[in-house]
């Protein structure tokens, strides 16, 4: 059994008004013309089911929605999901989920992970379970994106220390990393003579470790981007690692769901076709 307690570390940092006030400078527009790229590339169809795990206030899936594409949000942080929900429509839906948690099966078309919402639990075999859930909700033959750090580019530029201070709060960041993983202090001075601390941890993941974690659950990387711009994936100087794996279509669906309500609560439209259970291969 994993622990999902709330004292792991991106639990609280992830839910504190802090986390999204240091990082509020991140550029709706580049995602959205980032996610215009993807689904050019993709090519889904109308109404096709997506999963946007890790969607944290949910500004990925909203955009995606607007394309006529069925979404449903899952993030662990509740503030960041009930920030999200009052966005919610129908085809639009954000529920609170730990990831390493099933969340259904053969129940979307599309996976998307996005901006490294991935690569902070402690072992080997949660991370691997993460990959698993991903795999078993795609139905056969469909498509998971995963949007992670490029490991060479990160320790090469890495900044040791640095200050921010955002409506009046001081953030003290300290960066370091050992063989396994990037660490990031965040000290925060809120000027009443009170700080708090948090501390981020993000696995040194590569491409070959992710082939191995994919290949284990029937996913098989099809393409790599280096940025969001999709440029080709350089190791060296790309500055993030986008997979574009597909699911075995050769994978059948079983006739009993095992996770049938579960699955059934995170579809956008719970009814006919995926949401009952029934496998199909569409165009990707």
């Amino acid at each position: 059994m994993f622990n999902t307690e709330r004292s792991e570390w991106f639990a609280s940092w992830f839910d504190s008004d802090h986390y999204h006030k240091l990082y509020g400078y991140r550029d709706d527009t580049e995602a959205a013309r980032f996610l215009d790229q993807l689904i050019a590339a993709l090519r889904p169809l109308r109404r096709a089911r997506v999963l946007d795990l890790g969607c944290g206030a949910g500004r990925h899936s909203k955009y995606l929605a607007e394309k006529d594409l069925q979404v449903v949000g899952l993030d662990l942080a509740a503030g960041s999901i009930a920030e999200a929900k009052r966005s919610a429509r129908p085809g639009l839906r954000f529920l609170q989920h730990d990831m390493r948690v099933p969340f259904g099966r053969a129940a979307f078309d599309y996976v998307f992970n996005f901006f490294t919402s991935f690569g902070y639990f402690d072992t080997p075999d949660e991370h691997l379970s993460v990959v698993g859930n991903m795999a078993t909700s795609l139905r056969p033959g469909g498509i998971l994106v995963l949007d992670y750090l490029n490991v060479r580019h990160a320790e090469t530029r890495l900044v040791s220390e640095e200050c921010r201070k955002v409506d009046g709060v001081v953030y003290r960041l300290t960066r370091w990393t050992d063989a396994r993983a990037f660490f990031k202090r965040i000290v925060v001075e809120d000027g009443g003579g009170t700080s708090l601390e948090y501390v981020e941890r993000v696995a040194k993941f590569t491409l070959q470790d992710f082939e191995r974690m994919f290949a284990r659950h029937g996913l098989g990387i099809e393409q790599v981007h280096g940025d969001y711009r999709l440029s080709p994936y350089d190791a060296l100087v790309s500055p993030r690692m986008i997979l574009v794996a597909r699911k075995d279509a050769k994978v059948n669906c079983p006739h009993d769901d095992a996770l049938g309500e579960n699955r059934g609560a995170l579809h956008p439209d719970v009814g006919g076709g995926l949401g009952s259970g029934q496998c199909r291969r569409t165009e990707a």
